[in-house]
C-alpha cells in the first residue's frame, strides 16, 4: 500500500509540473510577455492553490517553474534558481496555512505566492536587471509589481480552481 501511495504522489507531482510548464509556455506563445514581464499574469500560477489540496503540488510546481523558465523564458540561471526557490517557499507556506480559512477559502495561503515572489523576484530584478546601485524604493516598486500580478492570478483563477477541486472525492483521490 505504501508503494502505491508513493507512485501516486510522484505521478501527481509530475503531472502538475508538466501542466505548469505547458501552460506557461503556451501563454508565452499566445501572448508574449504576459508570463515573463515584471507585471506578469502567469495563468499557471493559479495552480499554486493546489498546495492547499495536495503536498505533491509543492515539488510539482517547483519543477514546473524551473522547466518553464529553462525551456522557454530565456531566463538567466539566477532566474531559474530564484524563481523556483520562490515557488518552493510559497508552496511550503501555503501547505502549512492550508487549514486557515475565511468563508471556507484559504485566503492567507493565497497571499503566499505574492509575498515570496514579490520579495525574491523583486530583489532579483533590482540586483541583476536594474543598472546602478541598489535602491530600496526601486525594489519596492519591482517587488510590488510582481506581487500585484501574483495576487491577481491567485485571487481570481487560483481560488476558482481551488473551489472547483475542493471536494471530498477529489481529496480522497489525492491522498
Amino acid at each position: 500500500m505504501k508503494k502505491k501511495k508513493q507512485v501516486l504522489w510522484l505521478t501527481q507531482a509530475a503531472v502538475i509540473a508538466a501542466l505548469y510548464a505547458a501552460l506557461t509556455v503556451a501563454q508565452s506563445l499566445i501572448a508574449p510577455g504576459t508570463a515573463s514581464m515584471a507585471v506578469q499574469f502567469r495563468v499557471s500560477e493559479a495552480m499554486t492553490l493546489l498546495c492547499c489540496i495536495t503536498p505533491a503540488a509543492i515539488p510539482g510546481l517547483t519543477l514546473g517553474c524551473f522547466l518553464a523558465n529553462f525551456l522557454f523564458m530565456d531566463a538567466l540561471p539566477v532566474d531559474m534558481i530564484l524563481g523556483s526557490l520562490a515557488t518552493l517557499l510559497a508552496g511550503l507556506a501555503m501547505y502549512a496555512l492550508r487549514n486557515v480559512r475565511w468563508k471556507k477559502l484559504p485566503l492567507l495561503a493565497a497571499l503566499m505566492p505574492a509575498l515570496f515572489n514579490g520579495v525574491i523576484i523583486g530583489l532579483e530584478i533590482e540586483i541583476f536587471f536594474i543598472e546602478g546601485p541598489f535602491h530600496f524604493t526601486s525594489f519596492l516598486v519591482q517587488g510590488g509589481l510582481v506581487a500585484l500580478g501574483e495576487l491577481g492570478v491567485c485571487f481570481t483563477l487560483g481560488l476558482l480552481l481551488y473551489k472547483a477541486l475542493d471536494r471530498p472525492q477529489i481529496r480522497d483521490f489525492l491522498k
